[in-house]
């Protein structure tokens, strides 16, 4: 996909080739290249958090908590799942800070850094057994640092993308960073389905769920090697030209720009709260519940999240074409409306509607998400872009997703699934009510 992208000139204050920080020369990158590391930062970044969000339905409860009722294991793994969310927004205001006022292409180098060490040492956490109460400790934390990588990570890819894009294809290049979560999540996915295909139970508890967080290490260093070849985008070059950056980007947003903030949270919610019911709830509840071998359940979510890439790039073009607020107000009414359809779908036990229900989930998921890399950053000007669009994303984070899995739970155990599906119509409709008040960015020009 990414080779069909015209290398189209635009506007830019390069010559052929910049200097980076260490005065080498690093030639102007061809759109394509900016399509791909906005891309692929945020599909490992992604991968390393999705393989987290599975292990913590499958396995974290049991390895880290001391042995009890196994409901209590599930709720205490779900909530470490939801203590990065809480630290995303810290990581948006740091890495958003040096953003706007030093960069973009440094800021999102040290965020997948950040990012990357967590997660491989995570994997290297010794379990409940071996340091009793502080393991939970340590996995905390360094779910914490997670979150706080991430965190820094969508803004700057987002601007990445749409600071380079001419401006009738803003909606287009902010679907790559879009795309990169569902590709994230595939790769995750197949990681934990292999494991489960070649290894037994116990070898999987005692050391095959940590494969996954040891190969992130690879994928980031890729990573890394992508971005350090990038220069500046266009716009935050022109701003520093002009002596455009502010002191305290955060002071300046949260005085001045706090009402798109709100909004866009709250229009994020319903992104987030579909894709954690679906990968993290449903995972939990129908290996546990309804007795699916996790092979299989696995194998559904493959199944599903390929219709969240196939939408992904439509739902994309679609806004640039008829604007970012009636794509996402349909698609908002269609999510408050498959919320009502998780419980007979789910309750089936059969994996044909089961798998239907996964990929209408995800596949509204994409819908309503690829927008958003556009949508977010044109709320703000530049100067307190990179702040103002991560805060405003990983807001929304904590609102849809941070407790998401925990809340299902416990609606489940009260009330049994039609109240989960309820929660889900819910989220879907504060984010239709927020996109409604939210202005409409299609023909902003910077």
């Amino acid at each position: 996909m990414l080779m069909h992208i015209r290398n189209k000139p635009h506007n830019k204050p390069f010559e052929s080739h910049t200097l980076n920080n260490q005065n080498l020369p690093v030639r102007s990158p061809s759109t394509t290249h900016i399509a791909f590391a906005s891309f692929i930062g945020t599909a490992i970044e992604f991968y390393d958090f999705y393989i987290y969000a599975m292990a913590s339905a499958l396995v974290i409860g049991q390895v880290f908590f001391p042995a009890s009722d196994p409901a209590v294991q599930a709720l205490s793994a779900f909530l470490t799942f939801g203590i990065a969310f809480i630290a995303r927004p810290l990581g948006a205001i740091v890495f958003g800070h040096f953003g706007d006022r030093i960069g973009r292409k440094a800021t999102l180098a040290a965020s997948l850094l950040l990012m990357g060490i967590s997660t491989l040492l995570i994997g290297c956490l010794p379990g409940y057994e071996t340091l009793g109460t502080w393991a939970a400790v340590l996995l905390c934390l360094l779910r914490f640092g997670q979150g706080l990588g991430l965190g820094g990570e969508w803004g700057g890819a987002a601007l990445l993308a749409t600071e380079n894009a001419p401006a009738d294809k803003r909606g287009w290049f902010g679907m790559f960073p879009q795309l990169g979560p569902s590709i994230g999540f595939l790769l995750a996915t197949l990681s934990f389905l292999a494991l489960t295909l070649y290894l037994s139970e116990d070898e999987f508890k005692a050391w095959g769920w940590r494969i996954p967080f040891f190969a992130s290490a690879l994928l980031v260093l890729l990573g890394l090697y992508v971005r350090f070849r990038l220069a500046e985008t266009p716009a935050f070059a022109k701003a520093l030209q002009q002596h455009q950056t502010l002191k305290t980007p955060i002071k300046s947003l949260l005085s001045e720009h706090w009402r798109p903030v709100l909004l866009g949270a709250l229009a994020m919610t319903v992104c987030y709260n579909l894709f954690y019911t679906a990968t993290v709830f449903c995972l939990s509840f129908g290996t546990k519940a309804l007795n699916i071998p996790r092979a299989d359940f696995l194998q559904m979510l493959c199944i599903a999240v390929l219709f969240m890439a196939v939408i992904t790039p439509v739902s994309a073009n679609l806004s640039d074409k008829f604007g970012r607020k009636p794509v996402l107000l349909v698609s908002c009414f269609l999510a408050v409306l498959a919320g009502f359809t998780l419980s007979p779908l789910m309750a089936s036990g059969s994996s044909f509607l089961i798998t239907l229900f996964l990929a209408i989930a995800l596949l509204l998921m994409g819908a309503t998400f690829a927008p958003m890399g556009a949508f977010l950053p044109e709320q703000f000007p530049v100067a307190v872009r990179y702040t103002g669009a991560g805060l405003s994303y990983n807001l929304g984070g904590i609102l849809g997703a941070s407790t998401a899995p925990f809340i299902s739970q416990l609606l489940v155990d009260k009330g049994g699934l039609a109240w989960v599906g309820y929660y889900v119509s819910t989220m879907a409709l504060v984010s239709f009510v927020a996109v409604m008040l939210m202005k409409e960015t299609v023909d902003v020009k910077n």
